[in-house]
């Protein structure tokens, strides 16, 4: 016996087996692994680091040097809400404190790092880096067309490379300028192609998904007030771009064969992690598997521990560490 079925019910129950149908034929799209230039640094750096901050996930107490770093990013970038007349060292000045609360706000650990009296010492700081921005550039004379904004792109079809840029122009001809702020100091030359690296990055990102090479890379080091610009040219991005390749397939071999060894420097000396390395006495934790609860325990447990929460490594604007400026934030 057949009962009559509710005309509504009919439609939906016909309507969703069209949608399940056509969701089975529509491609998805395919998942990449990913890598950004301060994971790829950590690498280059230091095996063993990049597995503590991208494979283990281990958390990290901000310090100094990285809250000034995203503080002095944070005005930078608000500076170019204010109108043209208005981009001055005073109107940067003015907005350090109101950008540092909101820093605290949404990242409270942040005010444990300074004793009474100290705070205001920071603070001061932040200006005089900023005075060395105005040093470099005249903002009033720029209306940059992005900042701090997140790009990526596929290469080669299998690795997806995504990163923040900091400031990025584009001329009425279209050429393109990406800027990058540094906090630390200029390195010494035998530094500066590692200091480019990160600058690079973002130019291969540019270049394949909007068909220009950036016409300079610049780096601004607001503390010693210098720039550095490159031009870079298509050949140089191909052989970047391969060497790119190259360095995740040294990653997934490693990640394969459960093998990141410590590489020291004197970059240890801002590393969090030291009291887990090898080159230091201490013993790392199980490799991490698939679904591995204890493992996110640990990661829980350092935050409780401490009775601070701690700052997860998994952002390329938490860290960013080069040659002649200690790791930052932002």
């Amino acid at each position: 016996m057949s009962y009559p079925c509710h005309s509504l019910l009919c439609m939906a129950v016909a309507e969703l087996g069209e949608v399940e149908a056509l969701e089975a034929q529509e491609p998805r799209e395919p998942v990449y692994p990913s890598l950004s230039p301060s994971r790829a640094a950590d690498f280059k750096t230091c095996p063993l680091l990049y597995r503590f901050r991208t494979i283990d996930r281990l958390p990290e107490r901000p310090n100094p040097d990285q809250a000034r770093g995203t503080l002095v990013h944070a005005v930078l970038e608000r500076l170019f809400d204010l109108p043209p007349a208005e981009r001055t060292h005073a109107s940067a000045t003015g907005l350090v404190t109101p950008a540092w609360e909101r820093l605290v706000e949404g990242t409270p650990p942040l005010a444990e790092l300074f004793a009474e009296g100290e705070r205001e010492v920071f603070l001061a700081s932040a200006g005089e880096l900023l005075e060395g921005y105005f040093a470099v550039e005249d903002p009033s004379r720029l209306e940059p067309a992005e900042r701090e904004s997140l790009i990526s792109a596929v290469v080669d079809e299998r690795l997806l490379i995504r990163g923040y840029v900091d400031r990025l122009d584009v001329s009425p001809a279209g050429d393109l300028r990406v800027v990058d702020y540094k906090t630390g100091g200029a390195p010494r030359e035998a530094f500066e192609a590692r200091a480019l690296f990160q600058l690079k990055f973002y130019a291969l990102v540019l270049w394949r998904t909007r068909g220009v090479v950036p016409r300079v890379l610049r780096l601004l080091y607001l503390r010693d007030r210098e720039i550095c610009d490159y031009a870079p040219d298509p050949e140089e991005l191909v052989r970047f771009e391969r060497t790119l390749l190259a360095l995740w397939q040294a990653i997934d071999r490693a990640t394969a064969e459960r093998d990141f060894r410590p590489k020291p420097s004197r970059l240890c000396d801002w590393c969090s992690h030291q009291a887990l390395c090898p080159a230091y006495g201490g013993t790392p934790p199980p490799f991490p598997e698939p679904g591995d609860a204890a493992a996110e325990g640990r990661t829980r447990a350092g935050a409780s521990e401490s009775g601070t929460a701690l700052i997860p490594q998994e952002d390329d604007r938490l860290t960013a560490g080069d040659e002649g400026e200690a790791p930052r934030s932002g």
